[in-house]
């Protein structure tokens, strides 16, 4: 057999080999669950150094070295998410149990990397909170940027015995943005690899980086309004919205947000699925912010006709 051919074989088979072997590797990551701190620490996963250390699992899973309880199967923090760049005033929303809670309400302190205190507040349930269910929470905290540009968020389960049995806390690592001309801000799009399915209203966040303004809910919508980057677009993230479409007036009042926008919004826009996207993209943007609570969306002033589906 000609030389060049059996060389070409071996290097096509040695290219086989190697990639069957990284794929190996990778599922067997995937695969491996641990069960406790000692596992999860040992696979080589994110391990927090706090006060007990946590270990972050491929699945969501967080386990605590002193007691090794899951406690995701206790509270879930949406925002903010590991790692995310924040500035202040900071909104964090999640769940947790109802036993996390006492009289509605829990303690959430945030430290930089120094366990230095930059803010104090309460979270308080949104529902109520005498279950053993799920039970929605807030909180705002405001502090003054650091000069370190790692920190984490506390998030203390209320313990009212003072019994150190039924202690417990929740870490999420967080980053400030040490940039004093620049904001952080969210814009939600659709996407199609955390929710394959397509739930029509079920949105997903992206950070941006903005020049730091006084109009910041415009800006927001404005980035929205650009569509995902390809990266974002590499991620899985889409936008329901037109491209071209004009925000024409934006008025915050009694925490409620009436936004205008042009005919571009609604052009050959069909379906009671993309008319729910749509709106769950501009409003859950908007919501992003401590000063408003609800949305209200019209085309050239109307709003009764619009976004049919």
């Amino acid at each position: 057999m000609n030389k060049k051919i059996i060389l070409l074989i071996i290097f096509i088979l040695a290219v086989v080999i190697g990639y069957c072997f990284v794929i190996f590797k990778i599922v067997q990551e995937i695969a491996f669950i641990p069960n406790n701190f000692e596992e999860c620490a040992s696979q080589g996963f994110p391990v927090l150094e706090s006060r007990p250390k946590q270990c972050y699992s491929p699945d969501g899973s967080v386990f605590s070295e002193n007691n090794g309880i899951i406690l995701r199967d206790f509270i879930k923090v949406v925002n903010p998410t590991p790692n995310q760049l924040i500035q202040s005033p900071l909104i964090i929303e999640g769940e947790a149990r109802g036993n996390w809670f006492f009289e509605a309400s829990f303690p959430v302190k945030l430290l930089d990397e120094n366990n230095e205190v930059l803010g104090t507040t309460i979270a308080t349930a949104l529902t109520d909170w005498m279950t053993t269910d799920f039970v929605p929470f807030r909180a705002e905290i405001e502090f003054e940027t650091p000069i370190i540009e790692k920190g984490k968020l506390v998030l203390e389960k209320d313990n009212p015995s003072g019994l150190p049995e039924n202690s417990a806390e929740f870490i999420v690592p967080v980053n400030f943005n040490l940039n004093p001309n620049t904001s952080i801000i969210k814009v939600y799009f659709n996407n199609s690899k955390l929710d394959p399915e397509f739930s029509c209203n079920k949105v997903f966040p992206v950070e941006r980086e903005i020049p730091k303004t006084e109009a910041i809910a415009k800006a927001a919508l404005e980035e929205l309004l650009k569509g995902p980057t390809q990266k974002e677009k590499n991620e899985g993230f889409f936008s329901n919205i037109n491209s071209g479409v004009k925000i024409q007036r934006l008025v915050i009042e009694n925490k409620k947000a009436k936004v205008d926008f042009d005919e571009q919004l609604e052009f050959q826009v069909g379906g009671s699925c993309r008319v729910a996207a749509i709106r769950a993209e501009i409003t859950e943007t908007l919501k992003q912010f401590p000063t408003i609570e609800s949305v209200i969306i019209s085309i050239n002033n109307r709003t009764e006709d619009i976004l049919q589906p």
